[in-house]
């Protein structure tokens, strides 16, 4: 008799090396930045490669030509995206930090996207509410959120404007390190957004909600 899988699979650093040896096809330039990266003062912000696999297979399954994404870091998820969409996609990276976003555009030259990604160097409400204004609503086949916590509901509802129907939202870390399970009074107050803002994405019906335990909690949205 076989035996059904009925929880997820806790990765031990065997399992894990075993794991990014067999189920990646990531590509060469994405993971000469996860090593570069890996050297940076806040490298835990890096996505992590199965969650670039994961963008790549999804953009490439709803054949994505429009991608945009609120928090750059230093390049990968961009680059995953311009490469899953091919020479005819285009990606608008938003983010703040002129430190982080000048290697990301070093990185972008040496993927040779460069041209197909727009960098928006702002706050990124400022950014989407530009987006808004210049006629870009229902036309984005996908939105990554993954910046500052406490703006996730905002960067939402930007996402529901601009998203096109049978699009995808995607939104990283949501676990934060496991703390949304229980915020404490101690916590940063993005914890318990998170916390509440979980909650009201497994109950929106203008999605469909898909939650996996990649890398710091991912959370898919299919737009209604």
């Amino acid at each position: 008799m076989s035996i059904m899988s009925r929880e997820t699979l806790s990765l031990n650093d065997e399992m894990r090396n075993y794991f990014l040896d067999t189920a990646l096809r990531e590509p060469a330039i994405l993971g000469e930045l996860r090593d570069f990266t890996a050297q940076h003062r806040v490298a835990k912000m890096q996505f992590a490669p199965e969650q670039g696999a994961l963008l790549i297979f999804l953009l490439r399954l709803i054949r994505a030509k429009k991608y945009l994404e609120v928090g750059t870091f230093t390049g990968y998820s961009s680059i995953a995206a311009a490469l899953a969409m091919g020479p005819e996609g285009r990606v608008i990276a938003c983010d703040l930090v002129e430190e982080f976003t000048k290697i990301a555009q070093e990185w972008w030259k040496k993927a040779g996207v460069e041209q197909q990604i727009t960098l928006k160097l702002q706050a990124a409400v400022f950014s989407l509410e530009t987006l808004v204004a210049e006629g870009h609503s229902g036309t984005f086949d996908c939105m990554l959120i993954d910046a500052d916590k406490p703006f996730y509901p905002t960067y939402y509802d930007f996402a529901l404007e601009l998203v096109r129907p049978g699009g995808l939202i995607i939104l990283d870390n949501m676990f934060l390190g496991g703390r949304v399970a229980h915020p404490k009074p101690h916590h940063p107050a993005s914890v318990q957004i998170l916390h509440d803002f979980n909650r009201q994405l497994r109950d929106d019906p203008r999605v469909e909600h898909a939650m996996l335990p990649a890398g710091d909690g991912m959370t898919l949205l299919f737009k209604r």
